[in-house]
């Protein structure tokens, strides 16, 4: 008997110790990026296309956003800023809440609506909410949960009328023959990826069409026209590429899904998009300046916002020019062994999609951390292995856009106008949340409109 008893406490203090354990208080701050990372590890399983990713980085930042902002007395709505959402849920006054715990059951209560592989997230799930219940009355928690699936609940009646459901169900785009106009690129020769996104219901701006860039250059054959010219620059800038150019290209390739080809053997590669890359460094912003939990979901919030409407602008342009790929123009007309450094995209050629939601991104980050903030961007170390220096957010941002020159997937003039549309882009978005420009270079960005 005596042994019984003493095995049984034994396994009392065990039971304990672990509830003990999880008492140990959590940073909330960093509870906010661990359910970001969550998802960006969610995104890459499922290989979502880039402009989905965004979708489902912008319902769930936002949701996360509008719950935890009440742990900042007279923190402003962002979604009700934007377009199509109407009046958003607040807490009872005189109440108690964990807007934590609200922020966190928020963002999930979306996430489960808008990915497709839940299965991981169940045991990091689970702890976090067990955490909650060991830190506070039943009665705090359940208010704060409901209120957080209130908050999502508002979310997801916008998602549900925003063009995604209808888009689901599109033909498929399959280029054309003509000349200059894009058609399947090798070594796949896969259909267009997402050619009806400026279908979508933007966030921030009036129309897809908003910031419309210049009509690219006609399509010509002529060795002495413009367009010949930026074929021919792309074939020699590939041929000739240093090292350097090498490493940038390959930094801030974010392919989520690139095809790899070893004799008759093909295999996937998976790795993050070009808007999770933007929100890795969007979370090593607020944690290099210790931003506190508000100014961190606002982090997320607004870059994303920035990511969602840029990509729909970018891709209205993408199918409306529907410009032909270097690869197909090289092959063609200059050099038929010739190969691209990266592996081309499944989408028509202008603009480019890196520059356009790189440069929406780091026009709102310049906004919250300032014009000049050095970083460490280790977004892409556990992917591919590789981190680089920055003295700015443009400057990251001017580097992922030359990169896709180095590609040999990218026209100059296409990067380029890229990088003016989406600098339009995110200078609308701190207009309309800020309520107005937020200094002369945003003011002349949108100005010529």
């Amino acid at each position: 008997m005596k042994k019984y008893l003493y095995l049984i406490c034994c396994c009392l203090v065990l039971l304990a110790a672990c509830r003990v354990k999880n008492t140990v208080k959590r940073d909330e701050v960093e509870l906010l990026h661990q359910n970001q990372d969550h998802l960006t590890q969610i995104i890459i399983y499922d290989v979502f296309s880039p402009p989905v990713a965004s979708r489902i980085y912008v319902y769930s930042s936002l949701a996360s956003y509008e719950a935890v902002r009440f742990a900042k007395d007279n923190t402003e709505s962002i979604a009700e800023k934007l377009r199509g959402f109407g009046t958003m849920p607040r807490p009872q006054k005189g109440k108690k809440y964990n807007y934590a715990l609200a922020a966190t059951k928020a963002f999930f209560t979306v996430v489960h609506k808008v990915v497709f592989s839940l299965d991981s997230l169940k045991n990091y799930e689970q702890n976090t909410f067990d955490y909650f219940k060991d830190q506070m009355d039943d009665e705090t928690y359940t208010r704060s949960a409901a209120f957080g699936e209130a908050v999502a609940n508002a979310i997801l009646a916008r998602a549900k009328t925003d063009g995604y459901a209808k888009s689901r169900g599109k033909p498929k785009h399959l280029g054309s023959e003509e000349p200059g106009r894009w058609r399947p690129t090798p070594p796949d020769y896969l259909d267009g990826v997402e050619w009806c996104w400026n279908t979508m219901k933007p966030l921030s701006l009036d129309t897809c069409s908003q910031f419309m860039p210049v009509r690219p250059p006609a399509y010509s054959t002529d060795s002495n026209s413009v367009f010949f010219h930026n074929a021919k620059e792309v074939y020699g800038i590939v041929k000739n590429l240093s090292e350097e150019q090498k490493t940038i290209a390959r930094y801030w390739d974010d392919n989520p899904f690139v095809i790899e080809h070893s004799g008759h053997m093909m295999f996937g590669n998976k790795k993050i998009t070009p808007g999770g890359h933007w929100m890795g460094i969007a979370a090593i912003a607020a944690r290099q300046s210790k931003a506190d939990a508000v100014k961190t979901a606002q982090t997320y919030a607004l870059t994303a916002v920035a990511l969602y409407d840029a990509f729909i602008a970018c891709w209205d342009e993408k199918y409306r020019s529907n410009v032909v790929r270097p690869v197909t123009v090289i092959n063609e007309l200059i050099d038929r062994g010739w190969s691209p450094f990266l592996q081309t995209p499944p989408f028509p050629e202008y603009t480019s999609g890196h520059s356009t939601i790189t440069a929406a991104a780091a026009t709102v980050l310049a906004h919250l951390y300032g014009e000049k903030f050095p970083f460490q961007d280790t977004s892409d170390l556990r992917y591919i292995g590789m981190q680089r220096h920055f003295e700015s957010f443009q400057q990251a941002a001017a580097e992922a856009s030359i990169s896709r020159v180095y590609g040999g997937i990218h026209y100059r003039n296409s990067v380029d106008a890229g990088a003016e549309a989406g600098r339009k882009v995110g200078a609308y978005i701190l207009q309309r949340v800020f309520a107005k420009p937020i200094d002369q270079k945003l003011k002349t960005n949108l100005s010529s409109r």
